[in-house]
């Protein structure tokens, strides 16, 4: 009984979150995802073009994504989080992944600064380390819509980071967060797309999927 109820209330959050909060209709940006797709030292895996397939229809859909990626280390997340993102800069949106420490921080913004060379998108790092003068200065130039792609830890959810026009929001080991910081971050965007992954989905991640509101 107790379950029943449980669950009608997630159903209703489910549906009102799909009914009213209205999303982000994308437009895919074929030359540049072709652009990026060729300039890859690899080919992408069935498992990959599959689950970027639905990611794409979420994308292109007005309704907010919700979506959970699960997939071992080395399995090549980063990779579709990153077209993900792609689609959204190229129509002229920001995008944003969080990750739970500074050395992950700064490995994504080292592996997508290498990835996006051929581009011209501006890619920054906000971190606790960052110097007081440089933030302020990056600070400025999210609020101005300057900073193309944002990588950080929990320097992100800081009160005065704000975002000129947010469209997708990537959270990486999404277990090391709570739900407040993940509440903190998105609500930063007017309903972003929110993209979440995990090598290790615990048990209430898997939960959100199966009775949930994640896809």
């Amino acid at each position: 009984e107790e379950l029943f109820y449980i669950e009608s209330l997630v159903a209703l959050r489910k549906y009102n979150f799909l009914a009213k909060m209205k999303g982000i209709k994308f437009n895919i940006v074929k030359k540049i995802i072709k652009q990026f797709l060729d300039s890859l030292p690899f080919k992408l895996t069935d498992d990959q073009i599959k689950v970027l397939g639905e990611i794409k229809n979420n994308m292109l859909s007005p309704k907010p994504m919700n979506r959970l990626l699960q997939g071992d280390v080395g399995s090549g997340k980063t990779i579709v989080a990153l077209i993900s993102i792609l689609i959204c800069v190229s129509n002229g949106y920001q995008a944003v992944i969080m990750a739970p420490t500074e050395i992950l921080a700064d490995q994504h913004f080292r592996s997508i600064s290498k990835f996006l060379s051929l581009f011209n998108f501006k890619i920054e790092l906000l971190i606790g380390g960052t110097q007081k003068s440089e933030k302020t200065l990056m600070k400025e130039k999210i609020k101005e819509g300057k900073v193309d792609i944002l990588i950080g830890t929990h320097a992100l959810i800081e009160e005065d980071v704000d975002f000129s026009k947010l469209g997708l929001v990537v959270i990486d080991e999404q277990h090391r967060f709570g739900v407040a910081h993940r509440g903190r971050l998105i609500s930063k965007g007017v309903s972003p797309d929110i993209l979440i992954m995990t090598a290790t989905p615990i048990p209430r991640t898997l939960t959100m999927t199966v009775y949930g509101d994640m896809d």
